[in-house]
């Protein structure tokens, strides 16, 4: 299908402009005239040094020159993100690829395609302050683990906990808006909160101290993490501007990464209270997450197939897939 999509692009390249990030190469409409189209863009989950992609794609041009004014607001998690895609509220956003799927086929949430992948492989984890003595995933139980209703981290945890012997109803959960989680946890008020692997410079770097995660990707191999989403509208209805969208903020990403302190410092001109250090940190734990041997954002089709097949086998979705009922392929950098 791939080389299909090429070879029929091959015939219309005439004022064209080709983009080469690292590895991944696609071929986008030049768009040279015209007022810019307004867009609202939803971080994964709360605004941190992981979002560097965009405010750096917002800095260096690279929206602008595809005639695109993003607005950028924090999101909430897969499952809220989903519902604010859906409802029209947003134009993209950022879910996690087993959230997704998890709300997909438990939840009953249509209407979405994902694009692109941030990360090729699961960031989702559970994090502690080293002083709390959590070291292994049976130590969660009893203790007072703070999460956000319909992110992924929750979703997926009852899955995590059955392959790594966890009794997921021991575990005394604490329902928080993203911005509470870590200001609970640094503050004594959680034993634990759920996480991304990629935070733990800032929570260090906040509490003083080191911190245990518990990556989810220990038992759950395999897993995409982060991509970027739009609705099956826009995806079905205006690819051109799901093209030009996508090739901005991957070449964003591609910037921030092999430049992580201008993208921490990038960072804290969008975010003022976020430390420039902190959030090149988290740019540098990004990049084994975003290059693992593929061009960056591409999604393969056999991967989300296992991806599918692990969530059954584990009974966290009651049915298979398919994987371009929740993968726009067409779009797939």
């Amino acid at each position: 299908m791939r080389r299909r999509t090429l070879l029929a692009a091959g015939g219309a390249t005439a004022g064209v402009t080709v983009l080469g990030l690292a590895g991944c190469a696609d071929i986008t409409p030049a768009v040279t005239s015209g007022p810019p189209e307004k867009v609202t863009y939803l971080t994964g989950f709360n605004l941190t040094g992981q979002d560097a992609p965009v405010f750096v794609a917002i800095e260096k041009g690279y929206f602008r020159d595809r005639r695109l004014e993003v607005a950028v607001k924090a999101g909430f998690g897969t499952g809220q993100n989903l519902k604010l895609l859906r409802s029209g509220q947003a134009d993209f956003a950022v879910l996690d690829v087993t959230g997704a799927l998890l709300e997909y086929g438990a939840a009953g949430h249509r209407g979405f395609r994902m694009v692109a992948a941030y990360y090729q492989r699961s960031v989702s984890c559970i994090m502690a302050l080293q002083s709390r003595g959590i070291t292994q995933p049976r130590d969660l139980e009893g203790r007072r683990v703070g999460y956000t209703a319909g992110g992924v981290n929750k979703t997926l945890f009852p899955t995590y906990a059955k392959l790594a012997g966890v009794n997921d109803r021991a575990i005394r959960w604490t329902n928080l808006p993203p911005a509470q989680l870590r200001p609970n946890l640094l503050a004594g008020q959680l034993d634990a909160v759920t996480e991304i692997v990629i935070g733990r410079p800032a929570v260090e770097a906040a509490a003083g101290q080191p911190v245990s995660v518990l990556p989810y990707s220990d038992h759950l191999r395999d897993l995409y993490g982060n991509a970027l989403a739009t609705s099956l509208t826009t995806a079905m209805g205006n690819p051109r501007i799901v093209r030009r969208f996508r090739d901005a903020v991957l070449q964003g990403l591609a910037y921030a990464i092999d430049h992580p302190d201008e993208a921490g410092q990038i960072v804290t001109q969008h975010v003022k209270t976020y430390q420039a250090t902190a959030a090149a940190a988290e740019v540098r734990a990004m990049a084994p997450f975003v290059r693992s041997g593929v061009g960056i954002g591409h999604i393969d089709e056999a991967r989300v197939v296992q991806s599918v097949a692990l969530l059954q086998a584990a009974g966290a979705i009651p049915e298979a897939i398919p994987p371009n009922e929740v993968v726009s392929l067409e779009l797939v950098p």
